[in-house]
């Protein structure tokens, strides 16, 4: 369970101890994204570790928009950090395609092993590490939480809220100190909704042509979501403030409907976090994955 205190630079001097306790020779594999969380993870422990005692690790699939890895790439570089990008095959598995409220369960055990045997290629003793924080610690339904943890990865942002890996990454100058959420594409689609590699392109290319959208208008948008919901409907998710201007431009519901989408409609509610998990209250994991 996350720490109960909130002091930041405790919470700190905690985690790199606790990262410098780590025996040699272990490499510590770094399970990374290039989000917020992962970033400041690899930063950690780079600093505590030295760099050559941390690889980056980036499972590459159909779930990954190319230009994150993109820039997953570029911030690792700028550490001198080992940056490896192995293949990942959800799509073999499934429990994934399948798209039930376990997905990332199915989704997370297969990104630790392909994390953790192309870290073993450099090294015989390696540690797995993901960048799960205090406030993920704290949500109902993490089924790739558990599924982590069943596999041995460790997680030393666990006592360091949301808040604080954003501030401690602000003052040591991580350019991902202010980067929005970007969960998988695979979370764009319903439970339920056969994840296919072509169905995450669509999400992944309604997404990219609503920016282009939102850049011709001059119109900044931080959160942006194409949720899809099943038989070619999806519905938009943008920062609430915007949620205006977006609903009244035919060419944002052109531009999804452009990629394949019959059925489009933008959220009154605005953007939110994990919105397709609202029916899933009292149900956190369900009972094939016991924790």
């Amino acid at each position: 369970m996350p720490s109960q205190r909130t002091d930041t630079q405790e919470l700190l001097t905690d985690l790199f101890a606790e990262l410098a306790a780590m025996p040699t020779p272990t490499l510590a594999a770094v399970a990374y994204s290039g989000g917020t969380d992962s970033a400041f993870l690899l930063a950690a422990a780079s600093r505590a570790l030295g760099a050559d005692r941390v690889v980056a690790v980036t499972a590459v699939s159909a779930s990954l928009a190319p230009a994150e890895l993109t820039r997953a790439a570029e911030f690792a570089a700028g550490l001198g950090v080992r940056h490896l990008t192995p293949a990942s095959a959800e799509l073999s598995r499934p429990g994934y395609v399948a798209n039930s409220p376990a997905r990332c369960f199915h989704c997370k055990t297969e990104v630790i092993d392909v994390v953790h045997r192309a870290a073993s290629e450099l090294a015989a003793d390696v540690i797995v590490m993901t960048g799960t924080n205090a406030d993920d610690l704290r949500e109902l339904h993490r089924p790739g939480i558990v599924a982590a943890r069943r596999l041995g990865a460790i997680t030393p942002l666990r006592n360091l809220t949301k808040a604080q890996v954003r501030e401690a990454s602000r003052q040591w100058g991580l350019d991902t100190w202010d980067k929005p959420a970007q969960a998988c594409l695979a979370s764009r689609l319903a439970y339920g909704v056969t994840v296919t590699a072509d169905a995450l392109m669509r999400v992944n290319r309604a997404e990219s042509a609503l920016r282009d959208v939102f850049a011709a208008r001059g119109w900044a948008v931080v959160h942006l979501r194409v949720r899809d919901l099943g038989e070619d409907a999806a519905r938009i998710e943008v920062d609430l403030p915007r949620v205006p201007a977006v609903a009244a431009d035919p060419a944002v519901v052109d531009a999804v409907r452009a990629v394949g989408f019959t059925q489009v409609s933008v959220d009154p509610r605005g953007f939110r976090s994990g919105s397709l998990n609202d029916g899933l209250a009292g149900a956190a994991v369900p009972p094939l994955l016991p924790q």
